[in-house]
């Protein structure tokens, strides 16, 4: 019903629009494997006892997951280290795409429903016939527009009834598992074996990738099949660290769970209590937090004082019927506020968690530049034309593309590049997300922090000493006599992108009803702004894109920045968390720079203010039985 509706639109704009095809300059160059861009050879990275900055994904997938070969994937897991390693592949719409830096790490987490089969039955789809790539440059939106509808409307055939499926699976697993081994360097490239378990109940998203520490893993992932219930899989990844195969399950895009992800309750709609809050931390230590399909650290009906919580909101629901999530329950800050609720009023938090980032690409490629934007399923946002509307004919409820994102990437302080050694930083949620640019942050939490620290010589030496990282908890033993604690923390821009506007402090705590609230602090401006002394508004930084060329100047903003940060609230007696956010300056966003090439008008947001987030750090003030 909900397809013949768009059919009807689409012939009734069809009349309107004509029907030539469109000018896309995606689509000027083909792939060619004899000239492509081969891959780096990744350095020998030191071990360094401080540590190592080192950026990766950890949630892409390839044409082994059912949703990306119905819509024109067919580059497979060693592809996709290909391209983190800076190589160039073939796209689903038939063009060379390459990473301009390469990454340190990386995982193919193809999901785990009908892994493998849609590629190994290989149906009589519209992309099987005709490529992406031909369709697009012969065929008119019109043409191109039924080819979408007729691969939605095939896109969940009866995958439960093909014989010998369950086997089919176990091959393309074994297969990621192969690749995973075959292209993993220790000390220059890392690799990680791993899935994605896509619960969706009545279409709220609750998946989480799943990783492994090692080369053990099971003889099949555990599937949404098995269970919808995120228990059930913990169930099985604590069955498994008990047979020696150590792992760790990250949930994603809780802006469109419905409220599910981090809401009061568990799947079933019991309370939380003392038992799951210690389980779902053992198994779920950081949230992915940045990705394509928009951000989940905050949303403005959330953080009405946040100025900058407007930032690559989706807050729709995938399903036949558009509806809005509600976004209660779906976002990390919110959810990092009902944890220390819950701590101080019940003394268990399910809610202490870390954060990274990562694209949840399904080209086996991360689309993580925004000049250099590439979608995440071909046939449905592959092409500038594509993503524009200009290709396609639909109602603007349906061009969920365009809401999509160029983002993001983890970053992870480690010893070395191992997977031990970035496996043990996750867990120790000694890491960040980022929305896509390379921003290096560290910071660190304590007490009687020198004045000098900054200009010290070994500065991390010193913070880490007499405090914690981010991820870390302040000693609570220290409060009551020491004061306020203090916050360092340090920024320096990617070199490839924008200047840094200002590092911001996230603080949340409990008052004295119990009920949270949370504060923001400009702990660092660039270009030598100061807030206004009555009103302690900061000035914009100002904004220099052109958005009709889609280009931007580095002349405002700074390189680096960086403050040494005293609570001026702190309360010994309330539970409270920090985090550092770190924004850029305005740049353009990848939609204005589609429509540069297109020719046509930039859709609003015309630019964006890329941006890093950290894991917070946490204080709990000492309860009485802790104090005898």
């Amino acid at each position: 019903m909900i397809f013949t509706r768009v059919l009807a639109f689409v012939f009734v704009t069809y009349a309107v629009v004509g029907c030539s095809p469109v000018d896309d300059p995606t689509l000027y160059l083909a792939f060619d494997a004899d000239n492509a861009i081969k891959p780096r050879e990744m350095p020998l990275i030191p071990k360094n006892p401080q540590r190592n900055l080192l950026w990766g994904d950890t949630h892409i997938h390839t044409s082994l997951s059912t949703d990306a070969h119905v819509m024109g994937v067919r580059a497979l897991p060693d592809d996709a280290y290909v391209y983190a390693r800076g190589g160039e592949i073939e796209h689903g719409a038939g063009y060379g795409i390459h990473l301009r830096k390469p990454l340190d790490f990386a995982a193919v987490t193809d999901h785990s429903e009908y892994l493998g089969v849609m590629r190994e039955i290989d149906p009589e789809l519209p992309l099987s016939s005709r490529s992406l790539r031909q369709r697009l440059i012969e065929d008119s939106p019109l043409r191109t527009t039924i080819a979408w509808i007729r691969t939605m409307v095939i896109f969940n055939p009866r995958l439960g009834e093909i014989k010998d499926s369950d086997k089919m699976s176990a091959t393309a697993w074994k297969s990621i598992i192969e690749s995973a081994e075959r292209n993993y360097q220790p000390g220059r490239f890392t690799t990680f074996i791993g899935y994605e378990w896509s619960s969706m109940p009545e279409k709220n998203n609750l998946h989480r990738v799943v990783l492994y520490k090692g080369s053990s893993a099971p003889d099949i992932p555990f599937s949404s099949l098995d269970s919808q219930d995120p228990r059930d899989l913990w169930t099985q990844l604590e069955k498994q660290r008990a047979e020696g195969m150590d792992n760790i399950a990250i949930p994603h895009n809780g802006n469109v769970s419905g409220g599910l992800m981090y809401g009061p309750n568990a799947f079933d709609g019991t309370p939380i209590d003392s038992d799951y809050a210690e389980r779902r931390m053992r198994n779920e230590p950081v949230s992915e937090i940045f990705q394509v399909k928009g951000q989940s650290e905050t949303h403005p009906e959330l953080s009405p004082e946040d100025g900058f919580a407007d930032f690559e909101i989706f807050d729709t629901i995938l399903s036949g019927k558009i509806r809005y999530a509600e976004p209660k329950g779906g976002y990390a800050r919110d959810a990092l506020r009902l944890g220390i609720e819950m701590s101080h009023n019940e003394g268990f938090n399910p809610y202490r968690f870390g954060v990274i980032g990562s694209t949840d690409t399904h080209n086996a490629a991360s689309p993580v530049e925004e000049d250099n934007y590439f979608g995440k399923l071909p046939l449905f946002d592959g092409s500038a034309g594509i993503r524009m509307g200009e290709n396609v004919i639909l109602p603007e409820d349906y061009q969920l593309a365009r809401r999509w994102g160029a983002s993001g990437l983890a970053a992870v302080w480690a010893e070395e590049n191992t997977r031990e050694s970035i496996f043990d930083a996750i867990r120790r949620k000694e890491s960040y997300a980022t929305s896509g640019p390379r921003i290096t942050v560290r910071f660190f939490g304590g007490w009687n922090y020198p004045e000098d620290i900054l200009q010290a010589s070994d500065p991390i030496d010193v913070a880490e000493k007499t405090g914690v990282p981010m991820g870390g908890s302040l000693p609570k033993t220290m409060s009551a006599k020491e004061g306020a604690p203090t916050f360092v923390v340090w920024a320096l821009k990617d070199p490839d992108s924008a200047n840094l506007d200002r590092i911001q402090i996230i603080k949340g705590w409990v008052d004295e009803s119990g009920k949270s609230q949370e504060k923001i602090y400009d702990v660092a401006l660039s270009d030598s702004r100061k807030p206004n002394p009555k009103t302690g508004q900061v000035p914009d930084v100002g904004n220099t894109v052109n958005i009709e060329e889609a280009t931007y100047e580095n002349s405002i903003g700074d390189v680096q920045l960086s403050s040494l940060w005293t609570d001026p609230d702190f309360s010994p007696d309330s539970t409270a968390f920090y985090y550092a956010r770190v924004i850029e300056i305005p740049t353009p966003r990848w939609t204005t720079y589609d429509s540069a090439k297109l020719g046509i008008a930039a859709p609003e947001p015309t630019t964006i203010q890329e941006r890093a987030v950290t894991s917070a750090i946490w204080y709990e003030p000492q309860r009485d039985s802790e104090k005898l």
